[in-house]
């Protein structure tokens, strides 16, 4: 529990303090799920989907008109692929390739002419490395590595912090840590925190930075066979985003802070691992005037050989 305590402590350091908070809201940077993080030497592959309605236009902590925002609604489907390879208990790298589709309402300059876009691309890719020889049981880990500017910047419609691809080359740090809540070992529990931040920007446009960070519980005694397991999950996420700057940044109206709860279930079966939640805010904080989500949803299939 210190070490859930310590790492609860670095998301708190690292909170960027000027302005928390994406672009219309949109962000979908996130952490990853326990799914995702290595538990011995082997490969992981997987299929991720993630969807995000944003149609409440919000200022502050509060709903607001559309009409103040110019936008009605944003949405984002989000499919990726991924690969994973631990060489040893230690060392290993993760790459993440994610292909995205927006869909944009909203009014010409504010009025109530109708104007939607469209847009779909390979999104920004993430590479990343790993290191989980904090301690013999691999269960605290570094992670670091680059976000990628491979994403679309000039989908015709869409402004510089709505678009599929933010330009910039992103350094990426994340920490993570697991830890039994029960002599028996049935109730666990996990912290993952995650920091992006720009260091190469083009286009006249630069992303806040953000971090990220989910605090989770799970429970390891449903009734289950060794050829099937049920692991329920709640989760408790973070996201803090910095305004976004530069000529084509919109300060005013860009960064957040945002906390989800998220119910999970995860499936386990011949290597294969299935998981998905539901994540809904408790607590959000715009600036300016933004596109928020009252639900998002990801669904991930794995696979360990």
């Amino acid at each position: 529990m210190k070490s859930l305590f310590a790492l609860f402590l670095f998301t708190i350091v690292l909170n960027p303090g000027s302005a928390l908070a994406c672009a219309c809201g949109c962000g979908v940077f996130d952490v990853g799920t326990s799914t995702m993080v290595p538990n011995s030497a082997g490969n992981m592959a997987w299929f991720e989907f993630n969807f995000m309605d944003q149609n409440q236009s919000r200022h502050g902590a509060s709903a607001v008109p559309s009409d103040d925002h110019g936008h009605e609604g944003l949405r984002t489907v989000t499919t990726a692929l991924g690969f994973q390879k631990m060489f040893d208990r230690e060392f290993g790298i993760q790459l993440d390739v994610p292909v995205v589709s927006r869909h944009l309402e909203g009014h010409d300059d504010g009025t109530t002419a109708a104007n939607t876009a469209e847009a779909s691309s390979v999104g920004d890719i993430r590479l990343r490395g790993i290191y989980s020889g904090f301690s013999p049981d691999m269960s605290t880990g570094l992670t670091f590595g680059l976000k990628l500017p491979t994403g679309k910047t000039n989908a015709p419609g869409f402004d510089a912090d709505t678009q599929i691809g933010t330009g910039s080359t992103d350094l990426l740090v994340g920490l993570y840590h697991f830890s039994a809540l029960s002599e028996d070992r049935l109730w666990n529990a996990f912290v993952q925190t995650s920091l992006n931040l720009p260091v190469l920007t083009r286009n006249a446009y630069i992303p806040g930075h953000e971090l990220a960070a989910s605090y989770g519980v799970y429970y390891s005694g449903v009734p289950s066979t060794p050829a099937f397991r049920i692991t329920p999950m709640a989760q408790l996420r973070t996201t803090l985003k910095a305004a976004d700057q530069g000529a084509n940044g919109h300060p005013d109206d860009t960064g957040y802070q945002r906390l989800l709860v998220a119910p999970a279930v995860e499936f386990a079966f011949s290597g294969f691992r299935i998981y998905t939640d539901a994540a809904f805010p408790i607590y959000q904080h715009f600036n300016g005037n933004q596109l928020a989500a009252n639900l998002m949803l990801k669904s991930l299939i794995a696979y360990s050989f």
